[in-house]
């Protein structure tokens, strides 16, 4: 039962924030093997003068489209992050045409046993929702 949280300066249409969530979720479910209706995105607006950064970070000059994005779900491994970071850079590109220069993103990984929702059964074994094919579970 992932969460991701979006934050990006006031301005953006439904439509965008639609694409920008469907790109996300597509990466969730292609790499992480979440179910199909396991989708929790909430989408935080932040008045301009409210998200601050430097026009250049890191060396690459970000626009004032960037975006925060903050994914929690539990353990998985260094590999699987990594193919998650990259799912995501390369399908909101496709589906928002969002560059990667305008794009910071973090996971916080918690706990199995933190998180809960009616309807959600998880396979006593693995921790995971029992309606997962594939579970690689980090070391």
């Amino acid at each position: 039962m992932p969460l991701i949280n979006i934050y990006l300066r006031q301005g953006t249409t439904p439509e965008y924030r639609h694409l920008v969530s469907e790109a996300l979720h597509k990466s969730m479910v292609d790499v992480l093997k979440i179910p199909q209706d396991d989708q929790f995105h909430v989408f935080h607006e932040v008045a301009p003068g409210n998200l601050v950064t430097q026009p250049v970070v890191f060396g690459l000059r970000r626009s004032e489209r960037i975006m925060f994005i903050q994914l929690s779900f539990n353990q998985r491994t260094p590999e699987q992050k990594n193919d998650l970071f990259q799912a995501i850079v390369a399908n909101l590109r496709l589906f928002a045409d969002v560059p990667e220069e305008d794009l910071m993103l973090v996971i916080f990984e918690t706990a199995r046993e933190n998180w809960w929702g009616a309807g959600r059964v998880v396979n006593p074994d693995t921790g995971y929702d029992e309606r997962m094919t594939e579970v690689v579970t980090a070391p």
